[in-house]
């Protein structure tokens, strides 16, 4: 198994930006006008997911100007402040950082979790503004939903999701120092050690005023239990459509988030009318880039460079 690089990075930076309406904070590296490489986080995880496994510095070296923020609602970019934590608006935070940090030069974007289901809705919105897409651990969501649905070892897996809908959530995440997070890495990525200096400030992310409750609320918004803006149903619906840009999709074969019975590369492909490669990672879990980061790194580089 490929060995975790060290958090700290000396070439990357900290900086923040408005986009959107939203004040985020986020880790670049490389030279500020290269073409951007916007990478975004998932759940329960943060920007520096990317530093760790050394893909930002790997863009970096590659001559991209490569970007994490922090998503909205995870510390310390800023809470949504109507309280908007659904993928639309995600999807929304992606295209206006690229906007503003690529002004008209190349983008590519990369998205892990629910970092891939926002990059998936930006691209099919406005797939003018990127030129490549690489998502990890969460397919196409058209393709997803249906296998998602009937596979009841999915919907345990997913126990998560269900319980994010109920008022204890907020109280219990907490608790106990964020013992539910602890337990969801183990079980999504059996076999991965996070560092602890990562772990202690994923922690204190989540436990920043409201940065708890704008996580759980991600979810309260996929399942409709916080209503929808209706002024964005153009920008949710994108995401069930076509993907018209070069995309890499990765999986890992031990992920226990996503089985991988839930990816068949035969209903993926039908959504990416420009091509779509499908990889399964073997060795690895949800945390694909940190369980195996040099063969995750390698595989991205050489497909952006195509």
């Amino acid at each position: 198994m490929d060995k975790t690089p060290d958090t700290e990075l000396p070439d990357t930076k900290y900086r923040r930006i408005t986009a959107n309406g939203i004040d985020f904070a986020y880790l670049d590296a490389g030279p500020a006008d290269g073409p951007l490489a916007l990478c975004l986080h998932g759940f329960p995880d943060h920007a520096p997911t990317y530093t760790q496994s050394g893909l930002l510095d790997a863009l970096a070296g590659a001559g991209y100007h490569a970007v994490a923020p922090w998503l909205r609602g995870y510390s310390p970019s800023g809470l949504a402040p109507d309280g908007n934590y659904e993928v639309a608006s995600l999807a929304l935070d992606a295209l206006a950082l690229a906007d503003a940090l690529a002004l008209d030069r190349d983008a590519v974007l990369v998205g892990h979790d629910w970092g891939a289901i926002a990059a998936y809705v930006a691209v099919a919105h406005r797939p003018e503004r990127f030129r490549k897409l690489v998502t990890m651990a969460v397919p196409h969501q058209a393709a997803l939903m249906q296998r998602f649905l009937s596979t009841p070892e999915q919907l345990k897996r997913s126990w998560y999701i269900f319980f994010f809908q109920t008022p204890l959530a907020e109280m219990v995440v907490p608790m106990n120092d964020f013992a539910v997070i602890d337990l969801l890495w183990r079980d999504w990525s059996p076999g991965l050690t996070p560092d602890p200096a990562f772990t202690r400030a994923l922690k204190d992310t989540l436990g920043a005023p409201g940065s708890t409750e704008a996580a759980i609320g991600y979810y309260r918004a996929m399942l409709g239990t916080t209503p929808a803006n209706p002024e964005l149903a153009d920008v949710a619906g994108a995401g069930n459509g076509p993907i018209p840009v070069p995309t890499l999709y990765l999986h890992g074969a031990d992920d226990g988030c996503m089985g991988i019975e839930l990816v068949d590369e035969s209903e993926i492909r039908p959504f990416f009318p420009a091509g779509v490669d499908v990889e399964v990672v073997p060795a690895s879990g949800h945390f694909m880039h940190l369980d195996r980061p040099e063969h995750v790194t390698a595989r991205i580089l050489e497909f952006l460079s195509r």
